[in-house]
């Protein structure tokens, strides 16, 4: 399917669905991605998620991962939820774990500027294995922000 010529947001949801395997739907005029049991999302700050992404590239772990002004959200394997203890210090560091019935919203184009203000910094490639969220969550644990953590 030719990208460049995907204009409206059922065809980016056609491309969704067909190319990349992403279990997407049309809400409110958006591509929007469901958090399920089987799809997970970390939401981190910009200068950690730099570093995780690095990371999980590293490890050859790495992937599909959308950039915001102030976040970067990657889609993962749920594996498990965080006890209280972890979530408590996720929340602290501004890291967020969307719950099961929530969504993202995904860009309509592939490019860095999109009407919905998102871009794909690790493109999504379909039948890729995404990275468990244990992994992501540690990670982001351990590579710390560069500011006062």
């Amino acid at each position: 399917m030719n990208v460049e010529k995907l204009h409206t947001v059922a065809e980016w949801v056609t491309f969704y669905r067909q190319e990349l395997t992403l279990p997407v739907a049309e809400r409110g005029g958006f591509v929007m991605l469901p958090v399920t049991a089987q799809l997970g999302v970390v939401h981190l700050p910009v200068v950690r998620a730099e570093r995780v992404r690095d990371s999980l590239t590293r490890q050859g772990i790495a992937g599909p991962v959308l950039a915001r002004q102030i976040r970067w959200s990657f889609l993962v394997t749920p594996d498990g939820r965080p006890g209280p203890q972890v979530l408590e210090v996720l929340n602290r560091l501004d890291i967020g774990l969307p719950a099961a019935g929530s969504a993202v919203m995904l860009p309509t184009g592939l490019g860095r500027w999109t009407r919905e203000g998102c871009h794909w910094v690790v493109q999504p490639v379909a039948g890729a294995a995404l990275p468990p969220l244990s992994m992501v969550i540690t990670t982001a644990l351990a590579v710390g922000s560069g500011g006062e953590d």
